[in-house]
């Protein structure tokens, strides 16, 4: 089978160049990509709870600890005890943080537009439609599970 021909190729393809366009444009204003997402994915105004911003956006947690740490040295972020639970940290954007949260939003909204334009309705119906069935399909259990051989 040639790697053209199977399914996750395109979708690896395209996805790392989505990611080199983002990781560009993030770079001309000082962060990257993974943390232009953490940023969006920070609430405003009440901040986030640590452990639920890994999970929104399907991060290991090695990686969110060490963007977050990244995120707070530059001074994006900064983390308060909840004050509601005391055993809860929650993040919060700094001025600085929502002016790059911005710019993110802005460059997700650009690229989000240029797709629209470049795509036809049914495209992008039929592409939405693909993508959800593939989720639903990795998250079956078993998609690697082989029955034990007697190599």
């Amino acid at each position: 089978m040639k790697a053209e021909e199977t399914i996750d190729f395109p979708i690896r393809w395209a996805w790392h160049r989505i990611s080199r366009i983002y990781n560009l444009e993030a770079q001309k204003h000082g962060f990257t990509m993974s943390i232009g997402y953490c940023l969006l994915n920070i609430d405003r105004k009440n901040g986030t709870p640590s452990t639920k911003l890994g999970p929104s956006m399907g991060m290991e947690s090695r990686s969110l600890t060490r963007t977050l740490k990244t995120m707070e040295e530059i001074g994006f972020i900064v983390r308060k005890p909840d004050p509601n639970d005391k055993r809860m940290v929650r993040i919060f954007l700094t001025p600085l943080g929502i002016e790059k949260r911005t710019i993110s939003r802005e460059t997700v909204i650009r690229f989000n537009q240029v797709m629209m334009e470049g795509l036809e309705e049914d495209e992008i119906k039929a592409f939405y439609k693909t993508m959800f069935k593939i989720n639903q399909l990795l998250d079956k259990d078993g998609i690697f599970k082989h029955e034990e051989s007697n190599i």
